[in-house]
């Protein structure tokens, strides 16, 4: 897949394909629904088994192709520039737990597969934060000085393993990297012996919180004591989440090069964002580039985002061709630290994790480890940091203020520009735009094989208009982060409800 090509495929999903598994078809009770099968979900499920509960899982896929299919696939506690704004925002022992947490997390991981005998090519590598530019080496110090304070074996280097000129780094060693689909697969395979059911194609649709919880989805009504929804987002947003979080879109791709790949594991101190690893595939380490972070349903047109990172892989390594490439979309939140714990202030029964920021995987075999306590009433001394119903003034209020007024801003800009014709005539293969017919807006598509599509363009979360995502061939909402397919089916959350299908322009 050269640059320029539509076609998107994760390196995850394409080199671990799993087993299909049948949909809800009924009504069921059990002990606890969790809902979402990608890490924070499966390894909750199995906590969850193991502390002697019935569970079932339900993803709206299938195991493993939600977020946790489409990252760049490092566990790392060293997370770019992170330690230095927490021990700033929230204090030396918050950056701490933080690190101990994600360092808890990478542990777990190994544990996981070692006691189950996941093969997942695991394994430790160093991570570096490197400084693009001598101006940028000031934020590097202050992070190396940082992370040492908070416990990780971090150190400040010069000499930078790559085939470019850095101005130093931040260097954790112990860190790991993964394939996280076959991972999930080994997992979701043990979950299944130890009596778990897992239904896949089965979307949450509502919930009804109590005792027991009710569940509405696609197939059927689950009835639970207790809730985990681990969707990424929140399906239920009762927490206003949507406001707490902004959702962000990044980008990768996989290439084979001539010469060996750099040994360890990096990502840019500042933006442009380059994340650079290797994974082994048919006895070659295939090239990882990562990066073009921006707000979903901004920065388009999307396609050219695969298309800097590809500059950036030919200009540095000797690139053969181009294997995948895919996108991700991550939650942000507004004070920096992840959200764990109860759905809402007033719930007894319902339990979330979200807000990852980039940073979901070894984070979220810690979440996991978060559920479960607070469902079986253990102390957890990570608890408090993470609390998912906190809203720390000092660390977010500006923040918050400025995500929510860009939301407003499209909720009303977009809905006045509208003036374009309905007509699909000029519209190529594999494009998108919004129209106004009659006062309405109309999503006009052409799938690549020229299929015309037309369905509404408001978001069916709060009524945003959407936006043409190229790369991805979806309609992307700017205000909360809800994606759809060209059809209007739900690709992405926060929307449960797909948008609602248009006559075709004549």
């Amino acid at each position: 897949m050269a640059g320029g090509d539509s076609a998107t495929e994760s390196l995850w999903l394409a080199t671990a394909p799993s087993a299909a598994r049948a949909p809800l078809g009924e009504d069921l009770t059990t002990d606890v629904v969790v809902v979402g099968a990608g890490i924070v979900g499966l390894v909750a499920a199995l906590d969850l088994r193991r502390a002697g509960l019935e569970v079932a899982v339900i993803d709206q896929s299938s195991v493993g192709s939600g977020v946790t299919g489409h990252t760049t696939a490092k566990l790392s506690s060293l997370q770019q520039l992170t330690y230095a704004d927490l021990a700033s925002s929230f204090g030396a022992s918050a950056a701490r737990t933080y690190a101990e947490a994600n360092e808890a997390g990478i542990a777990r991981t190994f544990a996981i597969a070692e006691e189950l005998e996941i093969d997942c090519d695991l394994r430790r590598r160093a991570n570096y934060t490197y400084a693009a530019e001598p101006d940028e080496r000031a934020a590097v110090e202050r992070e190396a000085i940082a992370a040492r304070a908070a416990g990780l074996p971090a150190e400040l280097v010069s000499d930078v393993p790559l085939p470019f000129a850095t101005a130093g780094a931040v260097r954790c060693e112990n860190q790991a990297e993964f394939h996280p689909v076959k991972f999930l697969n080994g997992l979701a395979v043990a979950l299944e012996r130890e009596r778990c059911r897992i239904y896949e194609r089965t979307r949450a649709l509502a919930l009804k919180e109590g005792s027991p919880c009710r569940v509405e989805t696609t197939g059927g009504v689950l009835r639970a004591e207790h809730v985990v929804i681990a969707s990424h987002f929140p399906f239920t947003d009762r927490a206003l989440f949507f406001a707490r979080v902004h959702p962000q879109r990044s980008y990768c791709l996989a290439a084979r090069i001539g010469g060996p790949a750099p040994e360890g594991m990096f990502i840019s101190s500042c933006s442009p964002t380059r994340s650079i690893r290797s994974h082994p595939v048919d006895g070659r380490e295939l090239l990882i580039i990562g990066g073009q972070g921006h707000t979903v349903g901004e920065g388009r047109p999307t396609g050219r985002h695969y298309e800097a990172l590809e500059t950036f892989a030919r200009r540095h390594f000797e690139v053969e061709s181009i294997d995948y490439r895919w996108s991700a979309q991550d939650n942000m939140p507004v004070d920096g630290l992840p959200y764990i714990g109860h759905l809402t202030p007033r719930s007894q029964h319902a339990y979330t994790a979200t807000g990852m920021r980039k940073w979901g995987l070894a984070m979220g075999v810690t979440a996991a480890e978060l559920l479960r306590d607070a469902i079986t009433g253990r102390e957890n001394p990570w608890a408090g940091l993470f609390d998912s119903n906190r809203l720390d003034a000092r660390a977010s209020a500006r923040k918050l203020i400025t995500e929510n007024a860009q939301a407003g801003i499209h909720f009303v800009a977009d809905r006045l520009k509208l003036r374009a014709s309905d007509s699909l005539a000029d519209l190529a293969p594999g494009e998108g735009r919004v129209a106004s017919r009659r006062g309405r807006q109309v999503a006009l598509s052409k799938d690549d094989d020229g299929t015309p599509r037309a369905v509404s363009a408001r978001c069916t979360h709060l009524g945003c208009i959407v936006t043409w995502n190229d790369a991805e061939r979806s309609w992307d909402c700017p205000c909360h982060g809800s994606r759809f397919a060209p059809d209007g089916d739900v690709l992405q959350g926060p929307a449960v409800h797909p948008l609602e299908r248009r006559d075709l322009p004549q």
